[in-house]
């Protein structure tokens, strides 16, 4: 079923563009000098960039996936329709390629998840740290 290998290059584009992401802000935030920034907005702002690309990718992987279980399901059912209900395994490989698809979705959304919290809990860490030493530089 072609379906399956659209869902499955979805979900691989996916993967590598939140892994991309990740990696970029990762390597950003090890080298950042917080000195450089003079004000909290201009900080947070270049900490924050790009995150939305990888809570968009953790919150839509599920609903990707579902919509290749669901097209995947229906063309099953067009083909038993079609033939007729024939030949069991055909239908039975069919319904367990379509839930691939949700299974993949799951496998995308859940570490992409993870990954978003971490870069989110270190620009916080970040933050602090610049805020902490502004508020001694003002002593």
């Amino acid at each position: 079923m072609w379906l399956e290998y659209v869902f499955m290059g979805i979900m691989g584009l996916m993967s590598l563009v939140g892994l991309y992401v990740f990696f970029e802000r990762l390597f950003f935030y090890k080298r950042i000098n917080l000195s450089d920034f003079s004000t909290r907005a201009r900080l947070e702002k270049e900490l924050t960039r790009g995150l939305y690309v990888l809570a968009s990718v953790a919150s839509n992987a599920p609903y990707v996936g579902l919509m290749g279980t669901v097209l995947g399901i229906m063309q099953t059912f067009y083909i038993m329709g079609k033939e007729g209900m024939g030949d069991t395994l055909k239908i039975m490989t069919g319904l367990a390629l379509a839930l691939k698809a949700t299974a993949l979705g799951l496998l995308v959304a859940v570490p992409a998840t993870v990954l978003y919290n971490y870069l989110v809990r270190r620009a916080r860490e970040l933050l602090y740290e610049w805020e902490e030493k502004h508020a001694r530089k003002g002593d």
